[in-house]
């Protein structure tokens, strides 16, 4: 990258950190179980309720609980199920349609990340329904407030009941765009672990390391607060005791209720601090190729570390002897090599492959193009990257 492009990423983002104090961030109120949720409805005098879900979660049976509850407290719902792995525009507009039709008046997004990118970008047309999703993408493009929104998670990687993104896909260019505005964090947030056992072991994996990744890409950059950073800290460590259990046992109510947790610091910790180019490079790999985002990430998370170099090694070694795989006696180098082999050892235990037999040569300039774009300036990464530069990554993991 040339050096007046790096000027101007890093005047932004030490502008952008300046601001963080006065932004208006804000964390979920945390609920225990679904069983509350009527209650907090009906404080509102809200009737109906627009659940967004996907017919994975209704299979499973994890809106039966949330559904009786808000039967029992005499609450109607309406129900959209259709939400697909990164959620189209087209999706979207759908889902607003039922919304309005219905006449609800709060959204529920129950599921994983996908439920709850759809149902933060219902709200953010049901609060601008002259604006389309495109000229909300960006940062702070919404300004109104949405109807009452309840997150509850299903997965333990996204934190998305935490964060001020909603992430979607064009369907006609095949790529990912986020709206990032206040608005969209969450009022409430349900943290039942009972939802999130016996997730298939797929699933545990790609958004176990999506939870990792949030947590080590907020800690590594430029734009970390002490809250951030003590939160990205207990994110690893819950990751690093847990995974594995939850993964190897899926009942293990210990490890699924940390992996939960995990999940929610990670969010706290990079809705302040941002992400990196692991994130900018799967967005353009799961619009374009249809690839669950938790798996790009997992994939790209030790490769992106290994570029860095040693802009990273000071913060990776702070991770590295935290959770133990380094000591005092390593170096900076020495400790952060450490880390990112436990990354690869973790991927390899999880049956996360290397890389990725979708990737075409003629597809990698159009995706480095978009990833630059998301990239720069707006995330604070410890090394900045050119397009050129970021082309490499999408062969490193190319099959």
């Amino acid at each position: 990258m040339n050096i007046f492009n790096k000027i101007y990423c890093r005047t932004f983002q030490s502008v952008f950190k300046l601001a963080l104090p006065l932004l208006p961030y804000k964390q979920p109120e945390i609920l225990d179980s679904v069983d509350k949720v009527p209650s907090i409805l009906k404080e509102s005098n809200i009737d109906k309720v627009f659940i967004v879900t996907d017919g994975g979660v209704i299979k499973c049976g994890l809106v039966d609980g949330l559904t009786a509850a808000l039967s029992s407290a005499n609450i109607d719902c309406s129900i959209y199920d259709k939400t697909m792995p990164n959620p189209t525009v087209a999706a979207v507009e759908e889902a607003l349609g039922q919304y309005v039709d219905e006449n609800c008046k709060a959204i529920i997004a129950v599921g994983g990340g996908s439920p709850m990118d759809l149902a933060k970008a219902v709200g953010a047309r049901v609060a601008r329904p002259k604006k389309n999703l495109k000229d909300m993408a960006g940062i702070m493009h919404v300004r109104k407030k949405l109807p009452l929104l309840i997150a509850v998670p299903t997965t333990a990687g996204t934190g998305s009941e935490t964060t001020l993104a909603a992430v979607i896909t064009d369907e006609k260019t095949h790529r990912k765009f986020a709206i990032n505005d206040f608005p969209l964090i969450p009022r409430y947030a349900v943290l039942d672990y009972k939802l999130t056992l016996g997730l298939p072991k797929p699933i545990t994996a790609y958004t176990g390391m999506d939870a990792l990744t949030h947590a080590v890409e907020a800690f590594i950059g430029r734009s970390t607060t002490k809250d951030t950073r003590e939160k990205a800290i207990q994110a690893v460590k819950l990751v690093h005791e847990n995974l594995k259990t939850a993964y190897d046992n899926p009942l293990d109510e210990n490890a699924r209720r940390n992996m939960l947790y995990a999940a929610h610091y990670a969010g706290i910790a990079f809705t302040k601090s941002y992400v990196g180019y692991v994130h900018a490079v799967a967005h353009s790999l799961s619009g374009k190729y249809g690839l669950a985002h938790g798996l790009t990430c997992s994939v790209l998370l030790p490769v992106v570390l290994e570029s860095y170099g040693k802009a990273a090694h000071k913060k990776l070694a702070v991770l590295a002897r935290e959770i133990g795989v380094a000591n005092e006696s390593d170096s900076k180098s020495a400790a952060a090599e450490k880390f990112i082999s436990w990354v690869y050892s973790m991927n390899d235990y999880l049956g996360i492959p290397r890389g990725f037999t979708e990737i075409k040569d003629e597809d990698i300039d159009g995706m480095s193009a978009f990833a630059a774009k998301e990239g720069n300036p707006l995330y604070p990464v410890p090394k900045l990257f050119s397009r050129k530069q970021l082309k490499q990554l999408y062969y490193k993991v190319k099959l």
